[in-house]
């Protein structure tokens, strides 16, 4: 396994980014002085040794408040760096006064310096006897290592650790190898030698720190910050932090290069407890984004300071929604009303501003599926008459308020309102939803073209959203190591498929509002968005303005060179490949009892479609399933296209120790030969942890309307919730025309 060395730009003025910065050059300058780690020279080590000095002198980089330790927990191991092969492992051996090791040595050799107290190491001579498990240890020199000093340590060498004196230590360790990569180093019984053992790696590796209080300062501060909780989403979506955007750690090898592109990022990773961000910390120093801290005692600990939590999915935009109608009053209507106009004929047109997908899954009967970014697009072939009332609906309260302000922003003639409470409260009123329905979205004339364009041009300008050329994006790009760079493309799957700018990402307008900590979760990043008619780009630029992001658009030349197809996704690997089946493979082995298969992507996937007597598990529950499994029994991984199964099965080989598989092309190649297939929630064994379980999926009518009451309740409150919280002030609305 290889890993791309990377030039990284830390732009940040805190103190994680310049202790990021630092540790990065340090290992860098290392590379350089000893580029075969396992075949070190003394001279080598000791040019390394002065650099790591130098390192630790920059005591400031270091605060006691990253890196505790406490009478509870009196010594602890920080990771500072390591490549993802296990090499150039640099960590941060933290302590109170007394604290020591029996001997030991470390099958690598490794450098320890001084930050902060001193570090008395003393050598041992390790002699041979009778006994294969008994050696003798004679006492050799002494070493204090306080700041500015460092001693070196080859592969064989017995020494004890102990911190002298009545300051708390805080010690650089640099090894040719990570902890958890010295299987075979062994620990004494006692200063005289004796009987010896292999020991592992300290129990608990952690990482830098930051309180409630200072993430809340950071979020503040107009530097770019990532916040990611690394929950799967359905627990996520229980209790969480506002601007925390939901990356399961299991799954963050297909996520963190689209989520945080820049791997200088300041990145704070929060859970529940402060446990599992730890255990994803220590992928992204492996893959590449080092300048990583975990939020101290969670979700859990933000709560204990007073700190407000939100639940549900996508809350800032949702809570964006609602601001809007609290502020600009956006008029709507009843389902009541909507119903006997219709039923009337009067004059009046349904737009649903969802997604085609949620669109074709339910639908009101008569209404047409316009996602959010087309409106002002296609509004005038939808609605020519200035007559026509236009009914802006989705499946809840957000989306049908933020599609009616938009055609209103946009000073559209018509009369225009929001469906009040959507389709949820369609059904709550007694009345039918369609389902299978699909609606042609028109293509605006010349005449409506223009008239959208200056309409959209009107809102974006009034919320300072900026347009760019060619020679600007390109500086934006040269830039994109200094300051997150996202690029989107706002038209719809056909068209972006049909053609789109390489490297470029797709988000329909209307999601990249409604979901936007999905698709960008570095805070103070700036966004450029594409388009080649000049308004759907604008139109979800002005809301994404108003939701404090820095946008820009920019039109493609109309000769631009182009890809065609789906959006690539680069996959990244953290763990060694496990092997993969074929279908037919996976389909023997299940036959024969020799294997059990776990579906690890999606829930409402798996119900829908899965291979026949799988089980459905989130990845991170996984390796406790697993546990209890007969030894000799394989386990085979699948997700609908193979992708996360593949580097799941990587992970849960590399924790377990396990005969781990995955089947190529997962579920999809299962169906497409043909093979038996399953359906339904029979064999789910995490409950609703990989999702936010909609109140659309109730069979039972009564539990459907008590949570699309409960839902509602939640989505109305949100307004007064961010107030306490205190970020509402970051909500730019534009004014009135």
């Amino acid at each position: 396994m290889t890993q791309t060395h990377l030039s990284i730009d830390f732009s940040g003025s805190d103190v994680a980014s310049r202790r990021a910065a630092a540790i990065t050059g340090f290992i860098a300058t290392a590379r350089r002085l000893l580029p075969n780690p396992e075949h070190a020279t003394p001279e080598q080590l000791q040019a390394v040794a002065r650099e790591l000095e130098a390192l630790g002198l920059q005591r400031e980089l270091f605060p006691h408040a990253h890196f505790p330790v406490s009478a509870s927990n009196p010594a602890q191991v920080y990771r500072l760096g390591e490549d993802l092969g296990g090499r150039y492992a640099l960590y941060l051996s933290t302590g109170l006064p007394g604290k020591s090791q029996p001997p030991h040595d470390h099958t690598t050799w490794a450098i320890i310096a001084g930050v902060e107290g001193v570090e008395r190491n003393v050598f041992f001579t390790r002699g041979k006897t009778d006994d294969p498990l008994r050696d003798t240890l004679a006492v050799g020199r002494s070493v204090d290592v306080g700041s500015g000093t460092s001693v070196v340590l080859t592969p064989t060498d017995v020494h004890t650790i102990e911190l002298i004196g009545e300051e708390p230590g805080l010690h650089l360790h640099f090894y040719g190898r990570g902890l958890e990569r010295m299987p075979d180093r062994v620990v004494f019984e006692s200063l005289e030698g004796g009987t010896f053992r292999t020991f592992g790696p300290p129990k608990s590796i952690r990482h830098a720190l930051v309180t409630p209080a200072a993430l809340r300062q950071a979020l503040a501060d107009g530097e770019e910050i990532a916040v990611l909780d690394v929950r799967e989403a359905g627990v996520f979506a229980h209790r969480h932090i506002l601007f925390a955007a939901p990356a399961p750690a299991w799954r963050l090898e297909q996520l963190i290069d689209r989520l945080v592109p820049r791997r200088g990022t300041r990145i704070v990773l929060v859970d529940g407890d402060g446990t599992l961000a730890h255990e994803a910390a220590a992928k992204l120093v492996r893959l590449g984004w080092p300048n990583v801290s975990v939020l101290e005692g969670g979700t859990e600990g933000w709560a204990a300071e007073g700190l407000e939590i939100f639940s549900g999915t996508n809350v800032p935009s949702k809570a964006f929604g609602e601001v809007i109608e609290h502020e600009k009053h956006t008029p709507w209507i009843t389902s009541d009303e909507l119903g006997a106009r219709v039923q009337r004929g009067d004059n009046i047109v349904v737009v649903d501003s969802r997604t085609p997908e949620e669109f074709a899954a339910f639908s009101l009967p008569f209404a047409l599926s316009v996602p959010g970014a087309e409106l002002v697009y296609r509004i005038g072939e939808i609605a020519p008459d200035p007559q026509t009332l236009v009914v802006v609906n989705c499946a809840g309260r957000t989306r049908s308020i933020v599609g009616a302000q938009t055609l209103i922003d946009a000073g559209i003639p018509n009369q225009v309102v929001s469906l009040r409470n959507g389709t949820m409260d369609w059904l709550l009123t007694g009345r039918r939803l369609a389902h299978g329905r699909r609606t042609p979205l028109p293509e605006p004339g010349a005449v409506a073209l223009a008239t959208a364009r200056e309409r959209a041009a009107s809102v974006a300008q009034r919320a300072g959203v900026q347009s760019i050329d060619a020679a600007e994006l390109a500086r934006f790009e040269s830039e994109a190591t200094e300051r997150t760079l996202y690029r989107f493309d706002v038209r719809t799957r056909e068209e972006y498929q049909a053609g789109h700018l390489p490297g470029w990402r797709w988000a329909p307008g209307g999601q990249l509002v409604q979901a936007t900590d999905e698709y960008a979760a570095t805070r103070g990043a700036r966004i450029v968005l594409a388009d080649w008619d000049g308004v759907r780009a604008l139109t979800t630029g002005a809301w994404l303005a108003q939701l404090g992001w820095e946008v820009f658009t920019y039109v493609p030349p109309t000769l631009a060179t182009l890809e065609v197809g789906a959006e690539p996704v680069r996959v990244l690997a953290s763990h060694a490949p496990a092997p993969q089946l074929s279908v037919q493979q996976a389909q023997e082995l299940l036959g024969e009892g020799r294997a059990i298969v776990f579906d690890v992507d999606s829930r409402p996937a798996f119900e829908k479609q899965h291979i026949a007597g799988a089980r459905f598990a989130v990845p991170d529950r996984l390796p406790s399933f697993v546990q209890a499994l007969p030894p000799a029994q394989v386990v085979v991984l699948t997700s609908p296209d193979g992708v996360l199964a593949r580097s799941v099965a990587a992970e849960l080989a590399a924790r377990t120790g396990r005969d781990v598989r995955s089947v190529v092309g997962g579920t999809s190649a299962w169906a497409a030969a043909g093979l038996p297939l399953g359906q339904g929630d029979a064999d789910v064994l995490t409950g609703d942890d990989d999702q936010w379980y909609s109140p659309y999926a109730h069979r039972d009518l009564g539990l459907r309307d008590a949570g699309f009451r409960a839902y509602l309740d939640w989505e109305l409150g949100l307004v007064e919730q961010l107030e306490r919280d205190g970020w509402a002030s970051g909500i730019r609305l534009v004014p009135a025309v």
